[in-house]
This record gives structure tokens, C-alpha cells and sequence, in this order.
């Protein structure tokens, strides 16, 4: 649960920083494909190459795919025809997706965590904004393509590990994933970007260089070590706790005007719907230990 908690306060800030400093300005492609190629400088040279399962290693090029390479390119996109409040306001489906995928891989319907990821996604739903953009249907479904896949993501990493497991710490077998998530990026840039909108100032540079050491490498790597030890219906909930850690950040930081009082109420109750993933597990254990 901490990994998650810490991720979750330098994600907050991230998506102010991209909507600030990078979107409209920073071509999108090059903006996920810096990110990658710093995170992967990070991870690369503590990577073990020897040894290590094929399907291991087929599994962790999907996840990076998935997870870092459509994902961030959709959130980016998303960024030039949305604002930052919407951009989070529709993150609030991925916990959905990460119990459905979940339960799918279990063969089995737990309705607690069911019932905790709608929860949390009501608390997210209070804190809403009366006025979207013109391009709100584009920018929603590029959202829900990226919810999707970093739900997946995270789904299949924990499920890897299980099936893979490996007394070699969890960073050394990591860095495939960053080259899965370049199998994605390099082409899209190649094929899409435009060279013509390179970052131009050293703010830009700086931005570009902490979303890919801290955001992107530690962040990503923190995330879904967290999300392998925590049960479904948790993980479902702590991605929603990013909707109001990033409003939190971005008002603080930026001044954009929000609902104070809704944005309490909401991550009040996004915090309670941890209490039902708790009482959910708790009868599951008992009949284990029964």
C-alpha cells in the first residue's frame, strides 16, 4: 500500500505539468517517447538478460505496451483538447476496469470489490465541473482506451509475477518493460510526430527530464510493485485516489477554480470505499484460515 500512496503524490503533480508546460506546446509523441527512453536508462543496466523465462520476458513486453506505451500516448493526446480537471475527472472509470479484469483472471465475481470501485468512482463523480470542452466525446474515449489498458497493465504484471516467480528483486527483471513500451512509442513518434514541435526551453526540457526519471521510472516501477502486493479491490481504489490528489495540486499550484467542498466530499469518500475492499477480504480470510 505505501509504494502506491507515494506514487500516487508524484502523479498528482504530473498531470499539471504536462497540461502546463508541455500540452499544446511539445509534440505529444515525443513528449511519452522521452519518457521512456529516460525511465528505460534507469532500469536497462540493472536488468538481468540471462536466465530469465521467454514467456516471462514476452509477458513484461505486453504489460510495457500496454501500460506505458498506449496509455501515455492516449493521456497525452487527451491533453490537447481537454483541461487538467477534465483530464482527471475522467480517469475516475479505471478502477472499473481494473476489477473487471481482475475478477476475469480469477474466474469469479467478487462483489465487494465491486461494490468498493463504485464507491470510489461516485467520490471522484462529486468532484465535477459544469462546463467541458467542445471535444469532450474525442477526449473521453482516449481517456477510457488508456484507463483500459493501465488496468490491464497492472492486472497482468501482478499475475506475471505469480507465474513467474523469481528470488531476484523485482527491478532486475523490469526494464523489459520499458522496451515493450518503446516497441509502441518509437513508431508512433516516427510515424506521427512532428519534429517541428521539440521542447524549446529549458523548463520544458526540465519537465520532460522529471517525468521520466521520477514520474515514469520510479513512479511506474513503485506502482506495480504496490499493485502486486494489494488485492484487486484496492488497487481499483487507489487509482481514483489520484482524481483528488491532482485537483488538490493543481489548484494549490496553478489556481484553477474549484469546489473546495466538493473536492472533501468526494475524497472522503473515495477513503471510505477502502473500508468495504477491507470487509470484503476479511471473510475470504477467515474461510482460508478456517
Amino acid at each position: 500500500m505505501r509504494y502506491l500512496l507515494v506514487v500516487t503524490l508524484l502523479w498528482a503533480f504530473s498531470f499539471s505539468l504536462i497540461g502546463e508546460y508541455l500540452a499544446g506546446q511539445v509534440d505529444s509523441y515525443f513528449a511519452v517517447l522521452s519518457r521512456v527512453l529516460i525511465a528505460g536508462l534507469l532500469f536497462l543496466p540493472l536488468t538481468r538478460w540471462r536466465g530469465v523465462p521467454g514467456g516471462f520476458v514476452r509477458g513484461m513486453l505486453l504489460i510495457g505496451a500496454l501500460q506505458f506505451g498506449i496509455t501515455y500516448v492516449c493521456l497525452y493526446l487527451s491533453f490537447s483538447v481537454l483541461t487538467v480537471p477534465e483530464v482527471l475527472l475522467f480517469t475516475i472509470l479505471t478502477p472499473l476496469h481494473v476489477t473487471l479484469i481482475e475478477d476475469a483472471f480469477n474466474r469469479r465475481f467478487n462483489p465487494w470489490a465491486l461494490l468498493a470501485a463504485l464507491v470510489a468512482v461516485a467520490g471522484a463523480a462529486i468532484i465535477r465541473y459544469d462546463q467541458v470542452s467542445a471535444d469532450f466525446f474525442l477526449g473521453f474515449c482516449l481517456l477510457q482506451l488508456a484507463n483500459a489498458t493501465f488496468a490491464a497493465g497492472q492486472v497482468f504484471y501482478k499475475h506475471l509475477l505469480l507465474r513467474y516467480p523469481s528470488p531476484a528483486p523485482q527491478y532486475q527483471r523490469f526494464g523489459y518493460f520499458y522496451l515493450g513500451a518503446l516497441l509502441v512509442v518509437l513508431p508512433a513518434f516516427v510515424l506521427l510526430g512532428n519534429p517541428a514541435r521539440l521542447p524549446s526551453t529549458p523548463l520544458q526540457w526540465g519537465v520532460l527530464a522529471w517525468l521520466g526519471v521520477v514520474a515514469s521510472g520510479i513512479g511506474l516501477y513503485w506502482w506495480n510493485k504496490g499493485a502486486s502486493l494489494v488485492d484487486g479491490g484496492t488497487l481499483a481504489v487507489m487509482n481514483n485516489a489520484l482524481v483528488p490528489a491532482g485537483l488538490l495540486v493543481n489548484l494549490l499550484l496553478w489556481n484553477r477554480d474549484a469546489d473546495l467542498l466538493r473536492l472533501a466530499l468526494g475524497g472522503a469518500v473515495i477513503a471510505a470505499s477502502l473500508l468495504l475492499t477491507g470487509l470484503g477480504a476479511a471473510p475470504r480470510e477467515q474461510k482460508v484460515m478456517g
